[in-house]
């Protein structure tokens, strides 16, 4: 039996969570702007809890919160939508990294397109950007900073809490993508000096199709976004379209779970990561860790077994672990991994690059079992 270890790509939803949404398809299906009825009144309800949940989770203001369908829409609201405040203020500089979601990556390059002035942060080996370079590249004109907390390839955490210190004295707009730390490094999100951040309900326990905008307000008054869709004035206008209840209602009880597990899960997930070395280490398979673990995920294992082809070894193995070897938004293509590229990796190891990754729920002992199987066929195609 294969066991699942793509958790960065997809989690599993969590079975609370299932469960609270299927009550809200059942009872609360109506649109949470209809004005005129009860109904409408109990779906706003639920909107309006959710939007609290998620508000916890992250320390903020729950009017601070946005829907959207998820980290790659919030991602691009956060980042399109400051182009008419940009021109109007000739504020036309942005930085970002070379390793963000391509969510973000494409946003930069309409930018560049579109004659906005870009500069793209190159990570070191040890798959981190330098918090320094990016304060250094800062300038008058710069209107907006987007970096990742965690990078959903190698896990490696981003000095966003160094970066949002040095700009919150500063005129300039800090994003965050937190699509792979949200749910998990809660006290660290909470205590990040940032103006707006992504998330996606489905990376932790929560349903596909939903995310969450957060904008600080500051002084009162919220970063000068605007929508990047017409529609209605859903959600203050930032994001139109009716609001999908239940998925809603989902993402805020996995906010709510995560609050209250966080630190039972980090600890669950740092055995697992060991366990996998532990294996790993007594295999006697050549193999290399990509990315500095001192600042790792503990549910993210980025390797290189030297001599394995990495697309080989995961079609061969399937019927042991269901694996990746990068973003499943690029995965279609094969591509040699444009995060390990940026690190300068070379490419024998770029090339047998794998990614394992899990959550608090997944069982050790079916994990063991899968990466032993694993390395099984690793030792197949060496031996």
């Amino acid at each position: 039996m294969s066991v699942y270890l793509d958790y960065n790509a997809s989690a599993p939803i969590d079975e609370r969570v299932l469960d609270v949404m299927i009550d809200v398809y059942r009872n609360s299906y109506v649109n949470a702007d209809s004005r005129t009825h009860d109904y409408g009144e109990e779906a706003r309800r639920v909107v309006e809890n959710a939007r609290r949940q998620v508000a916890s989770l992250l320390n903020v203001n729950s009017d601070e919160v946005f829907f959207t369908s998820g980290s790659t829409e919030s991602n691009n609201i956060a980042i399109r939508g400051l182009i008419e405040f940009a021109k109007e203020t000739n504020k036309k500089h942005f930085i970002t990294s070379s390793i963000e979601h391509k969510a973000v990556l494409e946003c930069f390059k309409l930018l560049n397109n579109n004659g906005f002035d870009v500069d793209i942060i190159e990570p070191g080996e040890n798959g981190r950007i330098s918090a320094e370079e990016v304060l250094r590249r800062v300038r008058d004109d710069t209107v907006l900073v987007s970096i990742m907390h965690a990078n959903n390839e190698t896990g490696i955490i981003q000095p966003v809490d160094e970066i949002g210190d040095g700009l919150k004295d500063r005129d300039i707009f800090f994003h965050i993508d937190a699509t792979q730390s949200c749910g998990k490094l809660v006290t660290d999100i909470q205590n990040l000096s940032y103006d707006m951040l992504s998330l996606s309900a489905h990376k932790f326990g929560g349903p596909q199709g939903v995310g969450a905008l957060i904008l600080k307000r500051d002084n009162y008054v919220l970063p000068p976004v605007k929508s990047i869709m017409f529609g209605g004035q859903q959600e203050h206008g930032i994001r139109p379209g009716t609001i999908p209840v239940a998925l809603v209602a989902g993402l805020g009880v996995a906010c709510e779970l995560s609050e209250k597990e966080y630190e039972d899960n980090i600890l669950k997930c740092k055995d697992i990561k060991q366990s996998i070395l532990h294996e790993l280490d007594g295999s006697g398979l050549n193999y290399v860790i990509n990315g500095v673990q001192e600042f790792c995920m503990p549910n993210t294992l980025n390797l290189s077994v030297i001599g394995v082809e990495s697309e080989a070894l995961m079609i061969a193995s399937k019927q042991y672990c269901g694996i990746s070897n990068g973003s499943a938004c690029t995965s279609h293509d094969y591509a040699p991994s444009y995060v390990l590229s940026a690190m300068r990796l070379d490419t024998n190891r770029i090339s047998s690059a794998i990614r394992i990754s899990w959550g608090p729920n997944s069982r050790k002992s079916e994990i063991i079992d899968g990466i032993r199987g694993l390395v099984d066929i690793a030792k197949g195609f060496l031996f």
